[in-house]
């Protein structure tokens, strides 16, 4: 059960992590996991492509497909829609952890 719920709320925090970096500059998933595992994240790309590919399905994310040593590679990077909720997520991330530091 607790195990359900942490990993709920750590995909909330993933999704923000993805919008800020792709925001920033176009990343491609593998890039995406060494930086999330950086950060603690320890989750496998079949978590993660999913992960991307609904945050595309949903408008906050664009794909471009760039041919890279013979291989499709595909960049991410934050839509308009994607930058609004990522001001958003912040904002009330930082309220939550003003709320919470203690």
């Amino acid at each position: 059960m607790e195990d359900k719920v942490v990993r709920k709320l750590f995909l909330g925090f993933i999704q923000i992590h993805i919008l800020h970096h792709a925001k920033e500059h176009p990343i491609y998933g593998s890039w995406m996991l060494e930086e999330l595992r950086e950060h603690g994240y320890d989750i496998s790309a079949g978590t993660l492509y999913p992960i991307l590919h609904s945050m595309e399905k949903e408008a906050l994310l664009t794909k471009e497909e760039k041919n890279v040593d013979g291989k499709i590679r595909k960049y991410y990077t934050t839509t308009d829609k994607g930058e609004k909720v990522l001001i958003e997520a912040r904002k009330k991330a930082f309220e939550l952890f003003k709320e919470i530091k203690d």
